[in-house]
């Protein structure tokens, strides 16, 4: 068995890891790589696959797929799986409930007083009356939002099919997403990104969050329109921005994201991948395939993910 690893970073790590779940493959990280049986990646080079005749699986190591299905090397009969959860899904609850629990204890008001010399304690707030939203409800965006409920916030969400979550109040359609962006305090992004959600939140759909909102994405920086974003929080709509994603990374250095105090700023790291997990899940797929049996995760391409 040859497998084609295709890694931005941590290639060894990655490289050793499918070594340790499938012990009997050769695996290749170069160019010219004779003809593999299935590939491993993530941002790989633009001509990755060609000349890769015989793959009979693509497995991308993160959760969103965007990337590979602009790629025009592409193959289009070949299977591309998506990453299934192996505690990203964890990861991205522990960000999404830090940022709560910062609005819920008014930290950005507290370090301001701190920089004016200012002591001005805050009367309480429960958790219940921080209204959040969560746009996109499957794996990740789904855990997210049920965790944020449990720990006993009000939370709304919304999807491009009905979905039904405990104590979660769910929306579906474009007539629902504008009735949950008019009653959230928070708003997290966590959809993947499809023609569909490209800018889909632009400057009529930001202008319909109460003013002084928060918004936070963690899934891809496309899917806010910059201009409408800059334009929110000049206006008042938007207080602060939490971004991990953008639509172009690195962010550039001279991006005027970075200058502006209103706008918090990490580097695509809201849930990172483990290798030595995800090489498990990968090596059980794989060895299903080979049995000829099913697997979860196949990317519907018309979808997008």
């Amino acid at each position: 068995m040859k497998i084609l690893l295709q890694v931005a970073k941590e290639s060894l790590a990655w490289s050793q890891a499918l070594s340790k779940w499938l012990p009997e493959a050769q695996i290749f990280s170069g160019k010219g790589v004779a003809s593999c049986d299935y590939a491993v990646v993530w941002h790989p080079p633009a001509q990755a696959f060609e000349g890769q005749t015989k793959l009979n699986a693509i497995f991308s190591v993160g959760a969103g797929v965007d990337g590979l299905l602009s790629m025009a090397s592409l193959p289009q009969h070949v299977p591309l799986i998506r990453m299934e959860d192996v505690g990203m899904a964890d990861q991205m609850a522990e960000y999404a409930l830090y940022i709560a629990l910062r609005h819920l204890r008014q930290i950005n008001k507290y370090e301001q007083d701190q920089r004016a010399i200012r002591w001005d304690p805050q009367a309480f707030r429960p958790r219940s009356s921080l209204r959040i939203g969560v746009l996109g409800l499957g794996t990740l965006g789904g855990r997210v939002a049920q965790v944020l409920a449990e720990f006993g916030f009000k939370v709304s969400g919304w999807s491009r099919s009905p979905k039904n979550l405990p104590g979660i109040q769910c929306f579906h359609e474009a007539s629902g997403l504008d009735r949950l962006l008019a009653m959230v305090d928070i708003l997290f992004v966590m959809l993947p990104l499809t023609l569909e959600t490209t800018n889909l939140l632009d400057e009529v759909r930001l202008s319909l969050l109460p003013a002084g909102s928060t918004l936070v994405n963690l899934s891809r920086g496309k899917i806010v329109s910059e201009s409408a974003l800059i334009s929110a929080l000049d206006s008042g709509v938007l207080a602060q921005a939490f971004l991990d994603v953008f639509a172009v990374e690195p962010l550039s250095p001279d991006h005027t994201f970075w200058k502006r105090t209103d706008i918090h700023i990490t580097p695509h790291v809201a849930a990172l991948t483990p290798p030595d997990a995800a090489a498990e899940q990968v090596a059980s797929k794989i060895r299903a395939m080979i049995a000829g049996q099913p697997v979860t995760g196949t990317v519907r391409r018309k979808f997008g993910y």
